[in-house]
């Protein structure tokens, strides 16, 4: 328990340095493999107007870019805050094999970052959700997974 608590204080203090430096929002992120970081991350949404930079898909994307890999089996995420629906989705895509966080997106929410309206949209009918949702062109862009299936160079993920 001692090593995830040195990852956890690390997420924290990036977090903590983020904040004094005024670089952007209260989160810090490590990825770990063997006992190793192998990305770190802070949240850069609005010094690089982006609203994706959070800390754990900047941390996710250093570690591929890392081990020159899209799949992080075998890898583990200690988060500064409970992840937002986007960050746990990365980390499922990513393969990451186990999540630790410190503060809860309650915790968040207190400080104004509040997710549960993107939780409560998922759980509405698209025609129910405050952004309209409209499919266009199914049967061509079904044609597209049919070529992918036959193609001899894809790669499953």
């Amino acid at each position: 328990m001692e090593e995830q608590r040195r990852f956890m204080k690390e997420a924290i203090d990036l977090a903590r340095d983020n904040v004094h430096g005024k670089n952007g929002g209260p989160f810090g992120a490590v990825v770990v493999k063997d006992g190793q970081i192998i990305g770190r991350g802070i949240n850069q949404v609005t010094t690089n107007n982006d609203p994706t930079a959070h800390a754990e898909i900047v941390a996710i994307r250093e570690a591929c870019r890392a081990l020159n890999t899209y799949s992080l089996e075998g890898c583990e995420i200690f988060s500064s805050c409970e992840p937002c629906p986007m960050c746990l989705g990365s980390i499922y895509w990513a393969g990451i094999e186990k999540l630790y966080y410190a503060a809860t997106k309650d915790d968040a929410a207190k400080a104004d970052f509040r997710d549960s309206h993107i939780y409560e949209e998922f759980a509405l009918p698209k025609d129910k959700r405050r952004i309209p949702t409209i499919q266009l062109m199914h049967k061509e862009a079904v044609k597209v997974f049919d070529d992918w299936s036959s193609s001899d160079h894809k790669i499953p993920y």
